[in-house]
């Protein structure tokens, strides 16, 4: 057993980077990058060797925050409406704010952009972020290129840094353990980095440490892991200076996979990427470290990232919500490795549609067995590759595996059909600034500034609710406002970043020019003119309380229509 613990509310850190796979670190075989931080982690940390999260990133946060299945919650995608989190929800944030402690975000929240599912609104008291699931999204701040950006200080209040987006991350943190310590509070700090999340933009010194041997894509990638690494570092080094390293625990995981294509470098032998069913899109680094109490041992049962919750409640004393819960408290293992566990089933699937299927690139896992899309059957002891499907000589598995998918599909599919509204005419957010990141529709959205620049022809509808009936002022944008440019206009200067090549550019833009803009919402439908010069084309309408679908058009003169990729809803 270990020793008494210094502290019976420990401090809890949780440190979530964003598309750095299990084989992204030099500690675990990779003959490339450069990881020394983490390396020094996990070598004095509880290892969870067989951990597994979501194959993409929002699914992956609202199970973390929630200790439940990402599909209980209303988030399996990461676009399209489908990253919000239901508000009945209650987060990890709340679990702890309600013990007393003090929490805190900076870097990728990426669960709603709006009232109700800001951070703020989710139980976190200290907020620093930017918009959507990375920077150069639609939501995030117009123009922000990794560097000396303009981010979101509770999550409403653009304020300009200096710094590259993971060292300000991690400034940010510091500040609020150090502001925490000096009030001899408790904290939770939530530090889940965009980074290596695509564009691949790092500052030179750490690409140019990789570019002999691998592309320039590789060369950015590593380069922004190594930066995570030295902030990693520093933060460890700072809790130390604080004497609070003996009353901390730091959680150090990954979020899905590594970036594809997973053949193009080293994966730990393991079949598949981010966005995969097999283990290479979902198994990922999972360090749990806490001087003295849990540390140097692997934990090598099947463990998942809703347990984290129900595991912090455990070691801090909180009270667990009322809710059913998919994960359990990992303390019997991280105190004894040799303590008794049951053989759990669980289930991973890449959904990314508007409403779940069943059977859709999924995966149910077993210590031993891996069922994929409900036919492929993988012992993963002997196969850790997934090379070989085995159903046909253990038909009596794949049978037992599907029953149990199958009563797993009847036990969470019951929100399917809800939508997670966002709330207009509320004093929280008045006015609620909408992007087409959530619009609802079959197929993709203009989910980074790159296609809004582009003027990607889709056009989707908000799902919202009005909370207060009243006139509501509502304009139509084809750049967000602070952008300041006209409708018909290219922006001045905007840096284009290219997620599919290698390198980033600069380029022109694509001018749209429409006669009209329509809205309609509810039984509320108006059209008018596209002024010229205009940046907005502005809306009065009478909203009742209640419900609706919110939908734009912008249509040209040969019929040409997409929708405002931005609205502002204000009730006046």
């Amino acid at each position: 057993m270990p020793p008494e613990a210094p502290s019976d509310r420990p401090n809890v850190v949780l440190i979530v980077t964003d598309d750095q796979g299990y084989g992204d670190l030099s500690c675990h075989g990779n003959p490339t990058v450069e990881t020394p931080n983490m390396d020094r982690l996990r070598n004095s940390a509880a290892r969870l060797e067989d951990f597994h999260v979501g194959t993409t990133c929002a699914p992956t946060r609202a199970s973390v925050m929630t200790g439940r299945h990402k599909l209980r919650t209303g988030v399996w995608h990461t676009v399209n409406g489908r990253s919000l989190l239901h508000r009945e929800e209650v987060t990890m944030a709340d679990v702890f704010a309600d013990e007393g402690y003090r929490t805190g975000i900076f870097g990728k929240w990426h669960l709603g952009d709006n009232y109700p599912y800001r951070p703020q609104d989710r139980g976190f008291d200290e907020v620093f972020v930017h918009g959507g699931g990375g920077v150069v999204q639609t939501p995030d701040y117009w123009g922000n290129n990794y560097f000396d950006d303009t981010y979101f200080r509770g999550g409403e209040v653009p304020e300009s840094v200096n710094g590259y987006c993971t060292d300000v991350w991690f400034d940010e943190a510091i500040q609020f353990v150090e502001r925490n310590t000096d009030e001899d509070r408790p904290f939770f700090c939530y530090l889940p980095t965009n980074a290596p999340h695509g564009p691949t933009q790092v500052p030179d010194e750490y690409r140019e440490r990789y570019e002999d041997g691998v592309s320039e894509r590789l060369a950015r990638y590593f380069g922004m892991i190594t930066n995570i690494d030295d902030n990693l570092g520093r933060f460890r080094r700072r809790l130390r200076e604080l004497d609070i390293s003996r009353e901390t625990i730091v959680v150090f995981m990954g979020d899905n996979g590594t970036i594809p294509p997973a053949a193009d470098h080293y994966n730990a032998g393991m079949r598949g990427a981010k966005g995969d069913q097999y283990d290479g899109g979902h198994r990922v680094h999972g360090f749990v470290h806490w001087p003295d109490q849990i540390e140097d041992t692997d934990v090598t049962q099947l463990t998942r990232h809703y347990d984290l919750l129900p595991t912090f409640a455990d070691y801090c004393g909180l009270d667990l919500p009322a809710v059913e819960l998919d994960g359990r408290s990992l303390r019997p293992l991280l105190d004894d490795g040799e303590a008794p566990w049951p053989d759990r089933t669980m289930v991973v699937d890449t959904q990314r549609v508007e409403r779940p299927e069943k059977w859709r690139r999924c995966t149910v896992m077993t210590d031993r067995w891996r069922l994929v899309d409900g036919k492929e059957l993988y012992d993963i002891e002997a196969d850790p590759g997934q090379r070989r499907d085995v159903s046909d000589d253990h038909l009596d598995v794949v049978a037992d595996l599907r029953d149990r998918y199958d009563e797993w599909w009847e036990d969470v599919s019951d929100r399917f059909d809800s939508y997670c509204r966002i709330v207009l005419g509320t004093e929280a957010e008045n006015p609620a600034t909408l992007t087409a990141h959530d619009w609802h529709k079959t197929g993709s959205v203009p989910w980074n500034q790159v296609k809004i620049t582009e003027a990607e022809e889709s056009n989707g509808f908000w799902a919202v609710d009005v909370e207060n009936a009243g006139t509501y002022a509502i304009e139509l944008r084809r750049w967000p406002e602070e952008c300041g440019a006209a409708i018909r206009a290219i922006p001045d200067g905007f840096e284009r970043v290219d997620y599919g090549a290698e390198e980033h550019w600069s380029g022109e833009g694509v001018a749209i020019d429409p006669e009209r803009a329509t809205l309609e919402i509810g039984d509320v439908e108006r059209s008018r003119p596209v002024p010229p010069g205009a940046e907005a084309v502005s809306f009065e309408v009478d909203l009742p309380a209640g419900p609706a679908k919110l939908q734009t058009r912008f249509t040209e003169s040969d019929g040409t229509e997409r929708g405002a990729y931005y609205a502002t809803v204000k009730r006046t």
